[in-house]
């Protein structure tokens, strides 16, 4: 089993689009997937809900539930969905089941300071420092015309770790939250460009 843990303190970071996504590539794919929502609002666990039952089958786990049905599930992938604030002990013991670290980061002055700190608290994890857990970091929601996205690049430059792509600000990305589905379960017609963006991040997983 492969764990991926979606991670940023800033609510509203884009952590939800990028669990949901994944799970629906690696779905796709034919693995074995489950979706771990540890967020409040349970953005992820409603996605699942309106996830039709002809698509590749996700299941999921929001805290709530059983662990033993959670242990059934033998998954390939586990893609983990952190919820706001994670910090401390909550972080750590996350990156002990994690292979994998992606850092969403939204071109505004706030998420940015608040990532700020959140890669300064992952350099301090011992797991991170002796690069057992491998992080890279990706731009959500960037229009590259604005001032927003040219200060967004420069902070990514100056972060430390891996930039693996910036993935634009789309009305598909609420269409397929909308309906339950991922980018991956639409007709490649619709997601040409986006399918661009997201290969970065899919070589780095592969």
């Amino acid at each position: 089993m492969k764990t991926i843990l979606i991670a940023n303190p800033k609510g509203g970071s884009g952590k939800t689009t990028l669990a949901t996504n994944l799970a629906g590539y690696f779905a796709g794919r034919g693995g074995r997937v489950l979706l771990v929502d540890l967020d409040r609002q349970r953005s992820a666990t409603d996605w699942l809900a309106r996830r039709p039952d002809a698509l590749p089958a996700i299941r999921g786990w929001n805290g709530q539930s059983d662990r033993k049905a959670m242990g059934e599930t033998r998954p390939d992938w586990l893609v983990v969905d952190s919820p706001a604030g994670m910090h401390g002990d909550k972080l750590t013991n996350a990156l002990k089941r994690a292979e994998r670290v992606i850092v969403p980061v939204q071109p505004s002055a706030f998420d940015m300071a608040a990532t700020r700190h959140f890669l300064d608290a992952l350099r301090a994890e011992k797991s991170v420092r002796k690069e057992k857990i491998e992080v890279a970091m990706i731009g959500m929601r960037v229009d590259a015309r604005t001032r927003a996205a040219a200060d967004l690049s420069a902070f990514l430059e100056e972060a430390g770790f891996p930039v693996l792509t910036l993935l634009r600000d789309a009305q598909i990305y609420v269409q397929a939250a909308g309906e339950g589905l991922s980018l991956f379960d639409m007709a490649p017609s619709r997601t040409a460009r986006e399918m661009e963006q997201w290969q970065p991040l899919l070589d780095w997983l592969a």
